[in-house]
């Protein structure tokens, strides 16, 4: 079998590459997490899950999940507002890839007696 060469590759047009675009960053995440475990979730509960998130940062990233086709809003007619954010479909099938990261964590962590690995 012929070795790949690296100077053919372009990570750009990868799976994997594709994938983290949707995920990458300090938020994205965790939101998803906190989705996953908690749904629906309202904006001042994520905020709180979140603790340092900023109103904005929150919103920008929010709204980028949505548009990826990842979570749904929900507006509720009614005063003040109300709105809730879900998984979608397509974003229930991304848990597997979350779970994993969520084993290998737990299975990697340092135990609090015995330190770092």
């Amino acid at each position: 079998m012929e070795k790949k060469k690296i100077d053919d590759a372009n990570f750009e047009e990868t799976g994997y590459s594709y994938t983290l675009s949707l995920i990458s960053g300090k938020y994205k995440p965790v939101i998803l997490y906190c989705l996953m475990e908690y749904e629906p979730v309202r904006f001042n509960d994520l905020r709180r899950y979140l603790k340092t998130v900023a109103d904005k940062t929150l919103s920008q990233k929010l709204k980028e999940l949505e548009n990826d086709g990842l979570i749904s809003r929900y507006v509720y007619n009614q005063m003040p507002p109300k709105v809730e954010y879900s998984l979608t479909e397509r974003g229930h099938s991304l848990m597997a890839v979350l779970d994993k990261l969520c084993d290998w964590g737990n299975e990697n962590r340092p135990s609090k007696q015995g330190g770092a690995l």
